[in-house]
């Protein structure tokens, strides 16, 4: 490969070194064990943090040591292949890691070991509930796989049984079909899946807290709750409770175009429900003490689960239209498609944003280590916005806008240098013009990691808005 193809992968995938550091073999190897422990990866020395090709002295010596510290401080050994190559004068060294299949891969050091993963572009250390799921992936094994201290006479099936006789006309044989589900294993036990299942929702964090807020903003003066309820019980009855509460709080709006008169819901009825599925199949149940969220507010629909992309990698950072289809839950997941709530696997995502076809406001995803984020627009706030074309809008100009915005929003949380470097980025950008992650490192004079801190920040505060990879001041 050539220096400006790794310009190519994204950056969940590839860390690039100066150098060696033979004395803080850490700083380094935790990527290693990152990139096995989740989507593979690339290291690539001779390249400073700014992505400026500096060399490698002595690259053969250095190609040996790698391989060296690699083989004695990652366990299990992963799988890698190093290789070296020279560009305009200057050596580089590739170390290419592959994922698994021996999870979790730890860095061991002074009688320690520690496992990472891969969040966004850095190598952190894998959260408990994430290593679990590691060790549980290293042995074959999913949560909703394994035994519980439940038996069949401590549970029942009913809303279960009924469904599935409804979709495909052939009522549940207890003995036979609930051991071929992976709901009970063969020596009688419910499984994880099965308490997912069942009536009682015997799990606890199997919870869906539903609030429509008043207003724009939770917790705000204006930001009380109209209506707030928390659902237990089978994960099928909590697909339609969820969608009831959506349902019950949202509207459908008309006007009347010529002869004719025109309706639109707020929400897109299917993209959704297929939201909602995802979060119930995809999240973490070994996070405990955590619920999937779903907050409704004038402007907008948000959907929160537990447990971030089953890769590690983050949504925002990827093509929407390729994300892989990888299922946390494997045995639910294929129940939910055995009852018809999941239209054609890997494919929800595209729907969502397909709904929102007529619409310049799309759905937005965001994601990290703990949680997944999918936010739509309401298209009857939008729509309304858009028809009475609101006087105050016009009240001040762009600049004085946005700088009324950022000290309300950050005055008192960061410097006045700070703020003075935000105004000159917006007085090069403009108020209308999207921007780019490199633009801020410029104007900021800050390396990647500290401006993506920086964006995360804005995003918090509501001073930008982001698609993809570009950013705009949000209005």
């Amino acid at each position: 490969m050539r220096l400006e193809d790794y310009e190519k992968i994204e950056s969940t995938n590839i860390d690039y070194k100066e150098k060696l550091e033979e004395s803080h073999p850490r700083s380094w190897l935790k990527s290693v064990s990152a990139f096995a422990n989740t989507n593979g990866g690339v290291l690539l020395f001779g390249v400073n943090d700014n992505r400026q090709p500096v060399g490698i002295d002595n690259a053969k010596y250095t190609a040996s040591k790698i391989a060296e510290l690699i083989n004695s401080k990652i366990s299990p050994i992963p799988r890698y292949e190093l290789h070296s190559f020279q560009e305009n004068g200057l050596d580089f060294i590739e170390v290419k890691v592959g994922d698994g299949p021996a999870v979790p891969y730890y860095y061991s050091s002074d009688g320690r070991k520690i496992a990472y993963i891969r969040s966004g572009d850095k190598s952190i250390e894998a959260p408990t509930h994430v290593l679990d799921n590691l060790l549980l992936k290293g042995n074959n094994k999913t949560f909703d796989s394994l035994p519980s201290i439940y038996r069949l006479g401590d549970v029942s099936f009913t809303l279960l049984d009924a469904t599935l006789k409804k979709e495909t006309g052939t009522p549940i044989d207890t003995n036979r079909d609930y051991i071929s589900l992976n709901l009970m294993n063969s020596d009688g036990f419910i499984t994880n899946a099965g308490l997912l299942i069942c009536d009682q929702g015997l799990l606890k964090q199997s919870r869906i807290f539903c609030t429509r807020w008043k207003g724009t903003v939770k917790g705000s003066i204006d930001g009380d709750a109209i209506d707030d309820k928390e659902y237990t019980g089978s994960i099928i009855s909590l697909l339609e409770n969820a969608e009831t509460f959506i349902k019950n709080n949202s509207k459908t709006g008309w006007e009347i175009n010529g002869m004719f008169r025109k309706e639109f819901a707020e929400y897109p009825t299917k993209a959704v429900r297929e939201a909602i599925v995802n979060a119930i199949i995809h999240r973490d149940y070994q996070i405990l003490g955590s619920e999937i969220h779903i907050d409704m507010y004038d402007d907008r629909l948000e959907i929160t689960s537990p447990g971030g992309m089953v890769d590690g990698s983050q949504i925002q950072d990827l093509d929407l239209t390729k994300i892989p289809s990888l299922r946390r839950n494997t045995i639910i997941s294929d129940i939910f498609n055995r009852l018809h709530f999941m239209e054609r696997r890997g494919s929800g995502i595209t729907r969502i944003i397909e709904s929102y076809a007529d619409s310049v406001h799309k759905p937005k995803f965001s994601s990290n280590v703990s949680s997944f984020t999918v936010i739509f627009p309401n298209k009857g706030y939008i729509h309304k916005a858009n028809k009475e074309n609101i006087k105050n809008s016009n009240i001040v100009d762009d600049k004085d806008y946005f700088l009324i915005k950022i000290y309300k929003n950050l005055g008192g949380k960061v410097r006045s240098s700070f703020l003075e470097r935000l105004q000159n980025l917006f007085n090069i950008v403009g108020y209308e013009k999207e921007f780019t992650r490199e633009k801020i490192e410029e104007v900021f004079m800050v390396k990647k990691s500290r401006a993506n801190e920086i964006i995360t920040m804005l995003i918090n505060n509501n001073i930008i808005e982001n698609d993809e990879l570009l950013y705009k001041f949000k209005k």
